[in-house]
Order: structure tokens, then C-alpha cells, then sequence
């Protein structure tokens, strides 16, 4: 008995040190999307990283981040509203500088204090606080926000700046607000599970002295289970300069993605998904 114990900790143990930083989503974090089947490659970026968004050694959602722009490609995750405070502590992911660094989101006081971390590497990987600051016309726009998520822990761990993008302040809290909190209500009715991506297109425009890029496009989709047999899909994309959401069918969206990004299709769900 003592030895089945000992085996189950060492167990625990393995599983707790598993990296956030992953080689992909399908073997690490695939719970966040529809069949367990993340996106295509066609919106992969240069210099991309794979992270099981982990807090308090939990994965609350998946993010497909580019190391070069300094923003995350897009978020994936369950739909599961509910009410709650709003957290304040920004996070950062301790993985991007190496992968002898903790493997779940920390502040930067913590890596910089406790862990020897000087600003220059944790800058080398990722943005930082710095970055947002003195913002003219722009908010730290999520794209994972905390009000679709449950408890507390989850909506933490929506706060750290590998799941924001420089968002245009009106379109964050005019459209693509009113779209977070009323327009996914109303489409989500009759879904038993939802799942959801939501992502930035890379613009020509940066802040943070080109540090940061600004996206030309903020987009989100969702694919709901009514049931076994039946689904429903839809998209939305909003130039991040004007406030306005476009709403889309799932196929639309990926169209007009493909067009923007000019690579190859994209296709951001199973092809269970309605199109």
C-alpha cells in the first residue's frame, strides 16, 4: 500500500512539472478545442509558441503566440460565463525565456525578485508591463476576456500579456465589448459546450518603440454542441481601428482570414463545424 502511495506522488509529481511552453496543443492541451483539433498552420507566424495557458498547475486555455511580434495569433477556450470580480495582477509566462524558469504564469515582480530574472531577458521574450504603458487611443485588449470564464482562478489566468493585443479603446469597450458580453448570449442559447477562438491579424504598426505589434484585425469564432447530432458555428472580425463588428458565418470568416493572411486556407475548427 505504502509503495502504490509513494508511486501515485511520483505520479502527481511528473504530471505537475509538465511544460507550459509545448510541442503542440493535440498532446498537451487539446481539451480547449472541438475534437481536439487546433487550427491549421496557415495563421502560424515566423517564430511561433505553443502554450497550455497553466495557473495554480491547471490549464485554463491554449494560446498560439508569436515570439517576433509579441503578440498572441489567437486564444483558445471554453465558453463558460458566470459572475465574478474582474482580476488586476498582469501576469507573464516564465517558460518563453527558457524552460528551466516556472512552468505556470507569474508577475514580473516575482521573476525579477525570487528568480534572477533581469528585464532584459523577460523583454527578449515577450512583451512586458512597460510596453503598455502610456497608451494613446489603445487598451490591453484580451483576447481570452475573464467574463467567459467561471471561478476566480480561471480569470486570473486570462490576465497575462501573452493573451493581449493592442486594441483600439473604442472597439474594446464599444463593439467588441458589446459582443463579448450580449451578442455570445444570445447565439451560445441551446449549446451544451462552446468552443472558442479568438485572434488577431498582424498589422504594419507598432508601440512600445516597434516592440509590440498592433493588429489590423481583431476576430473570434465559436462552435457550439446543441447536441450529438447537431452543431452551430459563427465568426465576427472588427478592424482594430474602427468600432464596428462584422458578424459571419464560420466559412465566411475563414475566407476572409485566408485573404488577409495569403497563405494557404484557413481552417480554425473540424469540419464537423457548419460552415
Amino acid at each position: 500500500m505504502l509503495l502504490l502511495l509513494l508511486l501515485q506522488v511520483l505520479a502527481s509529481c511528473l504530471w505537475l512539472g509538465h511544460s507550459e511552453v509545448v510541442t503542440s496543443f493535440e498532446s498537451s492541451c487539446p481539451q480547449f478545442f472541438f475534437r481536439e483539433i487546433p487550427p491549421n498552420e496557415a495563421l502560424e507566424p515566423e517564430n511561433p509558441v505553443w502554450i497550455c495557458q497553466r495557473y495554480q498547475n491547471q490549464y485554463y486555455f491554449a494560446t498560439l503566440y508569436d515570439r517576433n511580434r509579441r503578440i498572441p495569433v489567437y486564444s483558445a477556450y471554453l465558453y463558460q460565463p458566470a459572475p465574478g470580480k474582474r482580476p488586476k495582477t498582469w501576469l507573464v509566462e516564465p517558460q518563453l525565456i527558457g524552460p528551466t524558469y516556472p512552468k505556470t504564469m507569474e508577475r514580473e515582480w516575482t521573476l525579477l525578485n525570487k528568480f534572477g530574472v533581469t528585464l532584459e531577458q523577460l523583454s527578449e521574450s515577450q512583451a512586458i508591463l512597460q510596453d503598455y504603458k502610456n497608451l494613446t487611443g489603445m487598451n490591453r485588449g484580451h483576447l481570452n476576456p475573464s467574463s467567459h470564464h467561471p471561478n476566480p482562478n480561471s480569470r486570473v489566468a486570462t490576465f497575462t500579456l501573452t493573451n493581449i493585443v493592442p486594441q483600439d479603446e473604442k472597439l474594446n469597450g464599444g463593439a467588441w465589448k458589446n459582443y463579448e458580453q450580449q451578442t455570445m448570449i444570445g447565439k451560445t442559447q441551446g449549446c451544451n459546450t462552446t468552443y472558442v477562438i479568438v485572434g488577431a491579424v498582424p498589422g504594419n504598426n507598432y508601440i512600445a518603440k516597434g516592440r509590440v505589434n498592433k493588429p489590423s484585425h481583431i476576430w473570434a469564432s465559436a462552435c457550439c454542441e446543441v447536441d450529438t447530432k447537431q452543431r452551430k458555428a459563427w465568426g465576427v472580425i472588427a478592424e482594430n481601428d474602427k468600432n464596428k463588428v462584422q458578424l459571419l458565418t464560420l466559412g465566411e470568416l475563414e475566407d476572409l482570414l485566408t485573404e488577409l493572411y495569403g497563405r494557404d486556407q484557413v481552417s480554425l475548427f473540424d469540419s464537423d463545424c457548419p460552415r
